[in-house]
């Protein structure tokens, strides 16, 4: 796995983000560490171009707004045409019915080649009952079954983050227990990990190994911030965990 994170950073992939506003700084300082390479764009004057020249385009809904909606599905649209690899975060899609129909309007017009979000997420696309509030999954069931509902309903790579991480491609599953719970308390965490994500589906490899490399890296340099005899909270893990995700794991 460690050569999927050699290639991101020997590629230094444009990853496109049509993300959460609340957001932006912190992942494109997350991703530049990682050693990808972030544009925020999300005119729909020019989505299409944008997404056509990048390696990979992040779609992610978490302050999602009508004309953001159709910039969205423009850019998803155009990265399907070139072959280049879509992943869409559904935050709190069950939230709200905006939110629900936008989803599905994406997931009508749009191929993604991943769909990662928790466990409630993921559930409302397949119409499993969850508990959510807000953006968050507060429930609990059988995680397993959701994701490989979504890998087989819409074709893609399910990536279900929690304590212990699923993904499923196909009737593949794997787990990743690499992490920290203090990335609960950072806003933003999950969308860069949405942003890493996307990065290294730009590589060689299969989804699987690909998401599954994504998430252990990611877990580790948690891991590895929270541990620093500096950090007392959030405030002071932030920077170090983006110091972090410039250093190398073995995966």
């Amino acid at each position: 796995m460690e050569q999927i994170i050699k290639q991101v950073r020997k590629k230094t992939p444009l990853i496109h983000h049509l993300t959460n506003q609340v957001v932006m700084n912190f992942t494109a300082n997350g991703l530049l560490a990682f050693g990808a390479a972030p544009i925020m764009a999300k005119s729909v004057e020019e989505v299409r171009h944008m997404a056509s020249i990048s390696n990979g385009v992040l779609i992610n809904i978490g302050t999602l707004t009508p004309e953001d909606l159709t910039a969205m599905i423009l850019a998803g649209k155009a990265a399907n045409e070139k072959g280049i690899p879509v992943v869409l975060d559904p935050v709190g899609v069950a939230a709200t019915p905006f939110r629900t129909s936008a989803v599905r309007q994406i997931l009508d017009e749009v191929k993604p080649t991943a769909i990662k979000g928790n466990a409630g997420e993921l559930a409302h696309l397949v119409q499993i009952p969850w508990e959510t509030k807000g953006v968050e999954s507060v429930g609990d069931g059988n995680r397993e079954e959701i994701a490989l509902k979504v890998a087989e309903t819409f074709d893609t790579t399910a990536v279900i983050t929690g304590e212990i991480d699923m993904i499923c491609t196909k009737k593949d599953l794997l787990r990743n227990r690499t992490g920290h719970p203090i990335l609960t308390k950072v806003t933003g965490a999950g969308c860069l990990l949405g942003s890493i994500l996307t990065a290294c589906f730009t590589t060689d490899d299969e989804p699987q190994a690909q998401a599954h490399a994504a998430l252990k890296f990611y877990g580790l340099a948690a891991e590895h911030a929270a541990n620093h005899q500096d950090v007392s909270g959030s405030g002071t893990f932030v920077p170090r965990f983006i110091d972090a995700l410039s250093m190398e794991f073995k995966l």
